[in-house]
């Protein structure tokens, strides 16, 4: 074992990811992601990847499949997990079981927000808990 793929379990390529320098893909209302890790740049257990949101943007409240981990890695948000709201900052990190109702917004109405997003399933789907519609994560961006 002198090579050190030798020492990788899975099939994901060793890769470095620069979000700078990847596509955002709109999710309306001031919201947008750049996928990271995903299904097809190889990932076979989880995915990650960043939204950043516009000042005073939010997503809808949703559940998801699988668990779900949320870093906050620039300005402040509200995090609404099953009917508690709790006010978030830099590095906070939240953690959602799978069918849990949450969302998240962004508490400034001028500063940007940011948040690293991880699904524990590169299957993660997302449940609208308003209108029931169901769409798988990855589906949600078109290109890699």
């Amino acid at each position: 074992m002198n090579d050190h793929t030798d020492l990788c379990c899975g099939t994901f390529p060793p890769v470095v990811l620069r979000p700078a320098e990847l596509h955002a893909f709109s999710r309306g209302g001031g919201a947008s992601t750049i996928p990271l890790v995903t299904r097809v740049r190889g990932a076979d257990t989880f995915l990650n990847g960043q939204t950043l949101f516009d000042g005073g943007a939010g997503i809808p409240l949703h559940t998801h499949n699988c668990p779900e981990s949320v870093v906050i890695l620039e300005g402040d948000a509200i995090v609404e997990i099953n009917g508690a709201e709790h006010e978030l900052t830099t590095f906070d990190t939240t953690y959602v079981d799978a069918g849990v109702p949450h969302r998240f917004r962004n508490a400034s109405d001028t500063v940007p927000m940011r948040i690293l997003w991880t699904y524990a399933s590169i299957d993660a789907t997302r449940t609208i808990v308003e209108t029931g519609i169901t769409n798988r994560v990855d589906a949600e961006q078109t290109a890699s």
